[in-house]
């Protein structure tokens, strides 16, 4: 199941993406046509909010929809899936061995869980243009991440329990400006310059998803691979991460983690391999899909 923030003429709608992945069904809408009435959640967040409610009836006006109701999804535009996050959007730094060594050395490797956020000013979604910044920063960098979003409340919550607390998987490009990074000796400035945290294209369902601490994930930049690695290599691994986050903090539905990036960005070349105006960045993450922008003026 992927579901999507999306907008056409008509405006912006929920939708849930069709198996073939070539279309996708505006949820409310179709439930007006279908039973004259739209009772559907207007945004993603209530949607989450809603549990095993929400699934039902997003279920239930899918296996009723006819062909004619389905629109062809190259013919709208992917939103964020969550276009404005109710928080700031944890981001587990230095998650990866070789991430870690690449910025630094083998006391650069964390002993315990490294966590910062972006502002949800940061968020936009598939397709949609990167600011440059360039009044800003010269040293704008990519890293390619799977995102958990939590899909019931909890707090305290055990290790062997966390899963259940997930309700599905996104991409997230995690945009730091490193320039800013170093100037200000911490991360928050760096990473969130407006428009530097793509998402998308869709939330999976984690029923669709195996174990989501073993996917092949890789970043491309103007087509060249530059991050490769799964999330076997977590140092943290998502049930510590939640486990660890929720230790006195409660995780609300609609709530995004980013379990960070693996090695290959581009302060880690040398020479550094920055972004430019007009590169473009693929993200992929097996079972999810590909998060593709560019970054524009």
């Amino acid at each position: 199941m992927k579901f999507v923030t999306a907008e056409d003429r008509q405006g912006v709608f929920i939708g849930m993406v069709h198996e073939s992945g070539e279309k996708v069904l505006a949820l409310g809408r179709a439930q007006q046509k279908l039973e004259g009435i739209n009772t559907f959640p207007e945004t993603m967040h209530e949607c989450i909010a809603l549990g095993e409610g929400f699934l039902t009836m997003a279920h239930e006006i899918f296996a009723m929809a006819g062909e004619e109701l389905f629109l062809p999804l190259s013919e709208v535009s992917l939103l964020a899936p969550i276009p404005r996050p109710a928080k700031n959007i944890f981001c587990v730094g230095k998650n990866y061995i070789e991430h870690a060594l690449e910025l630094g050395s083998k006391e650069d490797i964390p002993e315990h869980l490294m966590v910062f956020t972006k502002a949800p000013t940061t968020v936009i979604g598939f397709g949609q243009s990167i600011p440059a910044h360039e009044q800003v920063s010269e040293e704008l960098d990519y890293e390619g991440e799977l995102a958990v979003v939590i899909g019931k409340e909890g707090r305290a919550i055990k290790e062997e329990h966390a899963l259940e607390h997930i309700f599905g998987y996104t991409i997230i490009n995690d945009v730091t400006a490193r320039d800013l990074q170093a100037r200000h000796r911490q991360y928050f400035i760096g990473k969130s310059l407006d428009g530097t945290c793509p998402m998308g294209p869709w939330i999976v369902h984690f029923s669709a998803i195996g174990s989501p601490n073993s996917l092949r994930i890789e970043t491309r930049v103007n087509g060249e691979v530059r991050q490769l690695s799964n999330t076997e290599h977590f140092i943290f691994p998502i049930q510590k991460i939640i486990a660890e986050l929720s230790k006195g903090m409660t995780l609300e539905p609609g709530d995004i983690i980013a379990t960070g990036t693996p090695s290959g960005v581009g302060k880690g070349f040398r020479p550094p391999k920055f972004l430019q105006k007009g590169d473009e960045i693929e993200i992929f993450v097996e079972g999810i899909g590909k998060l593709v922008n560019s970054v524009g003026e």
